[in-house]
């Protein structure tokens, strides 16, 4: 009986003494999951804003993926059936010591580096498996005030990604503002069905 005691009490103290597993490690496993893969979008939000995003296609690409590094390109088609898209927009999502980066790259059509690009936050909280919030960094607001965006400098952007046994598994980016420029702005995109996705502008 003794013995059964002390078996026990070794038990739970490894169950104290086991770190709980970090969140931001099963995000990404959960976004590296769909490497490789493109799927289709939409606007979710309805903002007069956005209004030029309405009923346009979309398509979000897991085009790259690393130990330390996440690239996805985002592509937003012509409400004309020309074949054309804007393909300027890259969310890159990369490790740092202390949690997870999002950073956009923001491309022309000939693969130079636009003067609004390479903007965003790190994260302050370890969110979760399937969502995580990147407040805008202090690089990124002196970029916003030199460029003229002053009302971007609340900004906080998210990403959310299903589990795979999600019964609707979907990718969402959300922008969100708060103060008297407040924004909402979400896109979001099906995981259930699979698209070809062109390279993006510059890669």
């Amino acid at each position: 009986m003794r013995r059964l005691a002390i078996i026990a009490a070794l038990a739970l103290s490894a169950c104290a003494t086991t770190p709980a597993a970090n969140p931001q490690d099963a995000f990404w496993a959960n976004l590296s999951a769909h490497c490789g893969k493109a799927f289709p979008g939409k606007l979710a939000s309805d903002e007069a804003a956005d209004a030029d995003f309405k009923g346009r296609p979309m398509m979000m690409h897991v085009r790259s993926c690393t130990d330390s590094e996440i690239r996805i390109p985002f592509h937003v088609g012509h409400r004309e059936a020309d074949g054309k898209w804007d393909r300027s927009r890259t969310w890159v999502i990369t490790r740092t010591t202390t949690g997870l980066r999002l950073k956009h790259d923001h491309r022309h059509e000939d693969g130079s580096e636009d003067k609004l690009t390479q903007y965003g936050g790190d994260t302050a909280t370890p969110g979760s498996a399937n969502a995580q919030s990147f407040p805008v960094d202090a690089e990124s607001i002196a970029l916003f005030r030199r460029e003229g965006r002053a009302a971007s400098v609340t900004n906080v952007w998210e990403v959310e990604i299903s589990d795979k046994s999600a019964a609707n598994p979907h990718f969402a980016y959300v922008l969100r503002r708060t103060g008297e420029n407040a924004r909402f702005f979400r896109v979001e995109f099906d995981l259930t069905t699979t698209v070809v996705a062109p390279p993006p502008w510059g890669g």
